[in-house]
């Protein structure tokens, strides 16, 4: 709801600035068509030039452009005093209190900074950093392995697609493994770029040669591309004319990155990138926390999970996470998630609880089965 408020009263100020700016406009102009009528009367009349400009002067009076500007303008500063007090009804500008004083490895945090700079292509931003930052070579190790990857994009993005298959070509069994189809694609794209230029012979030795070891796993797509050889000459009239579409480019390109990554061992995202999303998704609900539990710091600084349920998205969520269902906390490693007899799930702690420590057998708290804690077992997700 909070976040809706602040969208509104944003649009109301967009809204107010646009009106202003039209206003603005209109009256500019009307100013400049009598301006430019005036000279026009003066150059063409042999009558003394200061009748002319009185009769300007009337006009510009008669349309009173600080007076229609005044209104618009007014609104306009009306509603640009009111959003900053939104921005601070919402957005609390003092985050200190949300989170605690960790000692990092400032030379592990270097190379993660050196590093998302290679991974987003900011390569001479990445060799400032290093320079003033030193010893961080595991870093210059990802640049050289992230330029070969940008040289690719680079030459895709001008729809020059022989780096990207002689890379691909040169892992096709490690493609095939991860289950990936890029090479086929690839030459897809590659097919259609020579098709486009209307050498139907050419594609067909294209396709012959290039083809044939897909034939066996993907022989419906193989024939839709056999059917553009019937339009080669209008393919954007016929019914594969989707297949031109660039958004097929934008796909092979974002697969492309990704197994790249993954034949590397790195992930498709940046970690850098990924833990400030998820830190922004975390941070509102820890102010609100932290804003009724002010007398409580010291609770929150020793504290080893957070203190509230911070309900990320799934793109956030990298492994299998259990609640126990007793306790309501999540298991850790000094308290794992255990399996009893019966085939329920109890964190390690609930169990002691409940058997006093092993010392004597228990109820299963969702079924009536009498478990004994010694025949409990941890399970690893």
């Amino acid at each position: 709801m909070e976040l809706t408020s602040l969208k509104d009263s944003f649009e109301r100020v967009a809204k107010k600035q646009k009106v202003s700016y039209s206003k603005t406009h209109e009256v500019t102009d009307l100013i400049g068509q009598e301006i430019e009528k005036a000279i026009e009367m003066v150059q063409s009349s042999t009558l003394e030039y200061k009748s002319e400009l009185a009769e300007l002067k009337k006009k510009l009076q008669k349309v009173a452009p600080l007076s229609q500007l005044e209104g618009t303008q007014k609104e306009l500063n009306i509603a640009l005093s009111k959003y900053p007090k939104a921005l601070e009804k919402v957005l609390n500008p003092d985050i200190s209190k949300a989170y605690r004083n960790v000692e990092f490895d400032s030379r592990i945090v270097n190379q993660i900074v050196a590093s998302h700079f290679y991974r987003q292509g900011l390569f001479e931003v990445g060799d400032c950093f290093i320079a003033e930052a030193r010893d961080v070579e595991a870093a210059v190790t990802m640049k050289s392995l992230f330029q070969e990857l940008y040289q690719i994009l680079e030459a895709m993005k001008s729809w020059n697609l022989e780096p990207a298959l002689k890379w691909a070509t040169a892992n096709s069994d490690k493609l095939k493994e991860n289950g990936s189809d890029l090479q086929l694609r690839l030459h897809h794209l590659q097919f259609l770029k020579i098709l486009q230029k209307g050498s139907r012979d050419e594609a067909l030795k294209y396709a012959r040669t290039n083809f044939v070891s897909f034939a066996g796993s993907h022989m419906a797509e193989i024939q839709k591309l056999m059917g553009c050889l019937l339009y080669s000459d209008r393919l954007h009239e016929s019914p594969y004319a989707h297949l031109l579409s660039p958004t097929n480019w934008d796909t092979v390109t974002e697969e492309l990155t990704r197994q790249f990554c993954n034949l590397l061992g790195q992930s498709y995202e940046s970690p850098l990138s990924v833990t400030v999303a998820a830190g922004i998704k975390g941070l509102p609900p820890l102010l609100k926390f932290m804003t009724v539990m002010v007398g409580k710091k010291h609770e929150w600084q020793t504290m080893k999970q957070l203190p509230v349920p911070v309900e990320l998205d799934k793109e956030f969520q990298f492994h299998s996470i259990f609640v126990c269902p007793v306790s309501k906390e999540q298991s850790t490693d000094d308290n794992p998630p255990m399996l009893l007899s019966c085939g329920h799930v109890l964190c390690k702690q609930s169990i002691n609880k409940m058997s006093k420590n092993g010392s004597k057998s228990f109820k299963c708290p969702y079924c009536p089965n009498d478990i004994n804690s010694t025949q409990c077992r941890q399970l690893i997700f």
